[in-house]
């Protein structure tokens, strides 16, 4: 048993095997083999290292963005009156997601009270017509049970007047408003690699921020945008989108390749239209209200506001020479080769005519041990032979 052990581990330790390897003479087989290698080879350099960048990591940015708009606006509608920043932003402390105001219906001087319900929404002839308690949820107050016979009309009670919103002023009121300009600061971090960035770039300073605007090609860095350009990039029309409201998507995209040198790591901006094709439901607005006291009673004014939506979004990916992510794809690229392998060696054992040759030349036969014995048994008393059986009896025995 101490031979056995001794004998195992002496082939272990001081034993090499190496696989037999053939060498083929066939077109074919190497044209097949060397077009496969070359089309892994394209796939590794082309696609995995070139377009995939497969020899560099990569990084997400931690974004933050602040925004302000410039820009004033008149209406003469129930007097002159002038808008600014504090009146037509919603909200107003310059976040990535805000609204513009550019079309407004204002029901001013409300009071809790009674009165009627415009356009002939609840109907009447008597008292019984209308249930006390009852409201709809279109509807803006709660019906009291008394009928005014006058207007044929169930009486609620509500902010009264109530607001008549059936007619959105056409053209719209704060048209002006396509002139608006948008400063947007925005700020990246890559914390992989200690990297920060801002969309004021190298060249952007006060001088250069008090005479530029956005444009595509002749001011691609410049972080001040008009709010017609910004809609009409985003494929509508201003005064379409500002009579009954829309949403716009203003996407700040960072692709940074960290192998050369920050300063062109800089932001591409891109425009898309969130509004919608729906037939129903079409624009955006919402209403607010300031109230006041006034002869002891308090009074409202109700503004329904349509506008522009506007949403900030920061797409990033920065990418950095990393040895780690450059071995792994060496590797795996190597593994592939041996696709070529696998393929050929299908075409010689079983496609090609002389595959039965092919098959004899890649694998050496050995006959079982039952079978061995039996020869032996026969030629065990040539003379002739006795060298050969000699050989064989050792390879068992040993």
């Amino acid at each position: 048993m101490k031979t056995y052990l001794s004998q195992a581990l002496s082939d272990f330790f001081f034993e090499y095997e190496t696989p037999r390897q053939v060498l083929v003479k066939d077109r074919r087989i190497g044209v097949v083999c060397r077009l496969i290698q070359l089309c892994v080879l394209v796939y590794i350099i082309g696609w995995v290292f070139i377009y995939e960048k497969g020899y560099q990591s990569t990084d997400t940015a931690l974004s933050s963005v602040f925004t302000k708009m410039k820009g004033i606006a008149y209406t003469n509608e129930s007097g002159e009156r002038i808008w600014d920043v504090g009146d037509y932003v919603f909200p107003q402390h310059g976040s990535s997601s805000f609204v513009v105001m550019t079309n407004f219906i204002m029901t001013a001087g409300q009071k809790l009270g009674y009165c009627e319900e415009p356009n002939d929404m609840y109907k009447c002839k008597s008292d019984s017509d209308c249930q006390k308690g009852d409201y709809k949820r279109t509807g803006h107050g709660q019906k009291t049970g008394r009928c005014n016979q006058t207007t044929n009309a169930c009486e609620i009670f509500a902010w009264c007047p109530v607001e008549n919103d059936h007619y959105i002023p056409d053209p719209p009121l704060l048209l002006s408003a396509e002139n608006f300009t948008l400063f947007i600061k925005n700020s990246v971090t890559f914390p992989v690699f200690d990297v920060i960035r801002s969309n004021l770039v190298e060249e952007v300073d006060s001088s250069y921020l008090a005479n530029c605007t956005y444009h595509k090609t002749k001011d691609p860095v410049c972080p001040i945008f008009r709010l017609g350009d910004i809609v009409e990039m985003s494929g509508f029309t201003f005064k379409e989108l500002a009579q009954g409201g829309g949403a716009i998507g203003i996407l700040i995209e960072w692709t940074c390749n960290l192998d050369w040198a920050e300063r062109y790591c800089r932001p591409l901006y891109h425009f898309y239209g969130l509004y919608g094709n729906g037939k129903v439901s079409k624009g955006y607005n919402f209403r607010y209200a300031k109230y006041y006291m006034e002869d002891k009673s308090e009074k409202r004014t109700i503004t329904k506001v349509f506008g522009i939506r506007f949403d900030i979004i920061v797409r990033s990916l920065a990418r950095k020479f990393d040895i780690i992510p450059t071995l792994t794809t060496i590797g795996s690229g190597v593994g592939i080769f041996g696709v070529a392998t696998v393929v050929c060696d299908l075409m010689l054992l079983y496609i090609l005519p002389k595959r039965d040759f092919f098959k004899n030349m890649k694998f050496k036969y050995t006959i079982d041990h039952g079978e061995a014995i039996g020869i032996i048994f026969q030629i065990e008393n040539s003379e002739t032979h006795k060298p050969c059986v000699d050989r064989i009896s050792e390879s068992f025995t040993s």
